[in-house]
């Protein structure tokens, strides 16, 4: 395998091991305190409160997958969606706003999962993830 090739795998399994674990936690918080109040910001918007329970693919399911590579570029687009709805329905107001403590912007951490999720989507695994084997 060319050093070029090995290391643009390397790249694309760090890109996935962090936006994966980032996700999990995001899950497994939903997990544990539940999804109730994302389907009351659902239905005050006329959406259905069942849509709220799409987090736990997006955020449990979806970065397991992204981390082992498997149907990665699928799962990285769920993510993506989920973060682009959850920046349109909860974090819509803090768009165009600077974080006061320490500055950043008001949607980084989300922006950065979401820019992350699309480039992954676009570029696929890469060739170490389960299911492959190493070359000799």
């Amino acid at each position: 395998m060319p050093a070029a090739t090995s290391r643009h795998d390397v790249g694309l399994l760090l890109l996935r091991l962090g936006l994966g674990m980032v996700l999990l936690f995001h899950g497994a918080f939903k997990l544990t305190h539940g999804v109730g109040w994302i389907e009351d910001i659902l239905t005050g918007l006329g959406l259905p409160a069942a849509l709220a329970y799409g987090t736990y693919v997006a955020e449990l399911l979806a970065p397991v997958l992204v981390i082992l590579g498997v149907r990665a570029r699928l799962a990285a687009l769920v993510i993506a969606v989920d973060m682009g709805a959850a920046i349109a329905l909860v974090l819509r107001p803090r768009i165009f706003s600077i974080n006061q403590g320490g500055g950043g912007w008001g949607i980084e951490l989300e922006a950065l999962i979401l820019v992350a999720a699309l480039a992954l989507s676009l570029t696929g695994p890469g060739g170490i993830r389960v299911g492959t084997r190493a070359s000799s």
